[in-house]
């Protein structure tokens, strides 16, 4: 049980670092409360790099205890992708005596206020960072992310999001004052005279769903927006990707019974093998707000069909690159080389389809043709995994078995310029780890246009010839408008080229990086600066983080009195 800490206590303690996290959102200045190095931990209650590790194996093989009301039965069953079954089990919940509860704590929560609410959040993460090391081996160990991936993405990164979100509800919910005198004037008669107060008040209970690839990144926006703005929260984790969101749901109600809040405003969600339970949550009447990743299909569903709730989608896209001209040309390929070696391409911003000029480009080093630069970059890529332990320690493993049979099928669909090849993990040899495979098609085959048109997750990515740059530019208006895109990258010199890219970002709301040849890549996005996706196309419906994933989850009551 956590250490009891009163509101005054948690304010002194966490308002300072509020205050800069609303200052980062302004400035859109890098800043982060979070070390990424692991190194950094060890001191000041925070578990070292051996302590976390203890913390994870003394897990394995355990029943994690939540103290949830309406826990009917204990369920597990993840498997790492890199061999180790983990062997804990989870409460399973009756979810008619759950979620009655979840709601009991709610009023007390709402009449705490924002600011209170905010650095009860700040500390549940607080609480998460000190354990980064014993969080990165359960994300590692449920994503197949390799280990410093896990720790910095899983980690300092994920808790960056969970603040960022809080500091945005913290700010949307002050906007309007809480009370105000309102005096109208009416000539020779007494003026009317009114006393207002306004409150932000919960939508309800707030449901996130949890994806398998970054269980904490993606999960940590929705579940601090919605218990900043006042709602419970009940998560449910992807069955393979539990234990991470597990651990959070346990620090976050210790957290909430030291401050004397309903540790039930927070609970877990797992689920029976098979089970399928997030269509059956989605719908329920108590559940207000849905916070989901994952597959298009099953985003799309929700969307539809979840009409009591307020519902938030970072779905799937064709991440587009073209490739027209550039200055440094050893630097665009290195650059790129990474971007589609990362976690195995197992990213939701990780680019797919690079458009090439059929002619060529012209470079620092003079004139390519479409099959140089894709021979140049998939030699790039051999020689960036060629060293097995550099490959291990950026592919990590594939998460599961989806992923590797679209990687094997990829081949048979075109030329294939760079293939595949397995890689032994030496401390974990059940490991599934594959290098990507790059193939070359022709837009202008309508053969072709069914792969490079639909998203293959996973590390797959297609060099797609084109007739001219007008024609990518074209050819990326289509595709970020019928399917979506997280992302959208572009190489070039030329400034009418470089305006034509933006304008088709601006018009179909696609986030662009340009020219990025150091240590930035495409597929990656800083808290408090960079925006994860934009909302306005079919890959998301929501930006993490902006005000509009935050306004709606509370709304305020005016209760008016005569002065």
């Amino acid at each position: 049980m956590a250490a009891e800490l009163t509101a005054h206590q948690l304010i002194e303690k966490h308002r300072p670092t509020l205050d800069q996290a609303l200052e980062a959102v302004r400035t859109r200045a890098y800043w982060s409360p979070h070390p990424e190095h692991p190194k950094a931990y060890g001191e000041n209650g925070s578990l070292d790099a051996a302590a976390g590790k203890a913390a994870f194996d003394a897990l394995l093989g355990t029943r994690l205890d939540l103290d949830q009301p309406g826990t009917d039965d204990w369920v597990g069953g993840e498997v790492s992708p890199y061999g180790i079954e983990l062997g804990v089990t989870y409460p399973h919940a009756d979810l008619d005596v759950l979620l009655p509860a979840m709601r009991a704590g709610q009023r007390a929560w709402r009449d705490a206020g924002p600011e209170v609410r905010a650095v009860v959040c700040l500390e549940i993460l607080k609480r998460i960072s000190d354990r980064t090391h014993e969080f990165a081996h359960a994300v590692m160990h449920t994503s197949g992310q390799a280990f410093m991936m896990a720790f910095q993405a899983g980690g300092p990164h994920a808790q960056d999001r969970g603040l960022e979100a809080v500091a945005y509800a913290y700010a949307e919910q002050v906007r309007t004052p809480a009370a105000a005198e309102w005096t109208k004037p009416q000539g020779k008669r007494d003026p009317l005279a009114l006393t207002k107060t306004f409150t932000p008040v919960p939508r309800g209970t707030g449901l996130v769903i949890g994806c398998n690839t970054f269980p904490t990144w993606n999960g940590y926006p929705g579940l601090f927006a919605s218990l900043a703005t006042g709602n419970a929260v009940l998560v449910k984790p992807h069955p393979r990707a539990v234990l991470p969101l597990a651990l959070t749901v346990q620090v976050a109600r210790d957290v909430l019974a030291g401050a004397g809040f309903d540790p039930n405003l927070v609970a877990l969600a797992a689920e029976r093998p098979g089970e399928g339970i997030a269509k059956t949550l989605a719908t329920r009447p108590e559940i207000k707000i849905i916070d989901y990743t994952g597959s298009t299909s099953f985003g799309d569903w929700l969307e539809a069909n979840a009409r009591q709730a307020q519902v938030y989608t970072e779905k799937a896209g064709v991440n587009t690159v073209i490739v027209h001209s550039t200055d440094d040309y050893q630097g665009m390929l290195s650059n790129l080389a990474f971007s589609l070696s990362l976690y195995s391409g197992q990213m939701c911003t990780t680019p797919q389809n690079l458009l090439v000029p059929r002619d060529g480009i012209t470079t620092d080093q003079g004139p390519r043709t479409f099959d140089e630069v894709t021979a140049d970059l998939a030699r790039a890529v051999d020689g960036l995994l060629g060293d097995d332990a550099r490959a291990n320690a950026l592919l990590g493993a594939i998460v599961n078995p989806d992923v590797k049979a679209r990687l094997e099928a990829a081949a048979g669909l075109g030329e294939v310029a760079l293939p595949s090849r397995e890689i032994a993990n030496p401390e974990f040899p059940d490991a599934v780890v594959r290098t990507p495979v790059i193939v070359k098609l022709d837009g202008a085959k309508p053969d072709d246009e069914a792969a490079y048109m639909s998203e293959c997750f996973g590390p797959v990515s297609f060099a797609v010839a084109v007739d001219s740059v007008t024609d990518a530019v074209e050819l990326l208006r289509r595709t970020v408008r019928e399917k979506g895109a997280m992302t959208v990258g572009a190489y070039t010199t030329d400034a009418g080229t470089e305006a034509a890219i933006q304008e088709v970002c601006f018009e179909e709301a696609a986030q662009l990086s340009l020219n990025l040849t150091g240590g930035v890549y495409v597929n990656q996005t800083a808290a408090f600066s960079d925006f994860h996706g934009s909302g306005g196309n079919p890959a998301a419906n929501a930006a993490l983080c902006d005000s509009a994933f935050v306004a709606n989850r509370f709304r305020v009551v005016e209760v008016r009195r005569e002065a």
